[in-house]
């Protein structure tokens, strides 16, 4: 089985915000054009849900099932 490489969420959020040195909470609200939101409620924002938990909403926006949340965010970033 290949190894595939896996970014942390710092580094994805960025990469899928198209910005460099965020923090977390600020790359997620970047990515879902929002400002001041918690980093969940930023994906769900994003993903045109709400409450959803983490794994899901990142496997909504990446259009995946049944991943972790930051594998399947990494999947949407082309990781």
């Amino acid at each position: 089985m290949a190894y595939a490489p896996t970014l942390g969420w710092l580094l994805v959020l960025n990469k899928l915000a198209g910005t460099v040195g965020l923090g977390e909470q600020a790359a997620a609200n970047a990515y879902a054009g929002t400002t001041g939101l918690s980093t969940l409620n930023a994906l769900n924002h994003k993903a045109g849900t709400t409450n959803l938990e983490i794994n899901a909403v990142c496997n909504k926006i990446a259009g995946t099932t049944g991943l972790e949340a930051l594998n399947a965010l990494n999947q949407k970033a082309g990781y």
